[in-house]
């Protein structure tokens, strides 16, 4: 019972440290060209399943802010579904193959997501009739949520582990 209050508690601070993290950054956390910087904590269902749970609140409360409820429902769905495949990736060895994977779960479920999202801002309900606009879209957050997971999150990911200090939180969370 412990080690399932320690995961909530932790989890509430994900959350928490995800919406703060993309609130106080706004100017580079939401629009078409967007660079999310607390979509590093994506990397974290790789070693602890639970904290999707986390992840997804924190990105409904910074979703918030952007007034659009299609942000806010699929936007948010985005980070949940890469979360839990990011999970999935966790459970499997901790190559760096299964690393680079887990870290491209948020690049595409957001660019292709959130690019929709994005483009049916702009576009109304014809979001995919001018695929060109769609595609820009998807690229530009795809590229800022690879720039984040691949020149952040994966070193990260790697050097964590390897930590005294994360390898016995991990412990206590279990």
């Amino acid at each position: 019972m412990k080690g399932n209050a320690r995961l909530i508690a932790f989890s509430a601070l994900i959350g928490a440290a995800y919406a703060a993290a993309t609130i106080l950054l706004a100017p580079i956390s939401y629009g078409a060209v967007q660079c999310r910087v607390s979509e590093v904590l994506c990397i974290l269902p790789f070693f602890l399943p639970g904290s999707v749970w986390g992840l997804f609140v924190g990105c409904v409360l910074a979703n918030l802010f952007t007034g659009n409820v299609f942000d806010i429902v699929f936007g948010s769905l985005a980070t949940l579904l890469a979360g839990l495949c990011t999970a999935a990736l966790g459970k499997r060895e901790h190559s760096m193959k299964n690393c680079a994977l887990a870290c491209l779960m948020p690049v595409l479920f957001n660019a292709v997501i959130v690019g929709a999202v994005i483009t049916g801002a702009y576009m109304g309900l014809q979001v995919f009739q001018n695929f060109g606009v769609f595609a820009f879209n998807a690229l530009t957050v795809g590229l800022g949520e690879a720039a984040v997971l691949y020149i952040l999150g994966l070193p990260l990911m790697r050097a964590l582990p390897k930590q005294t200090f994360f390898r016995a939180f991990l412990e206590k969370l279990h």
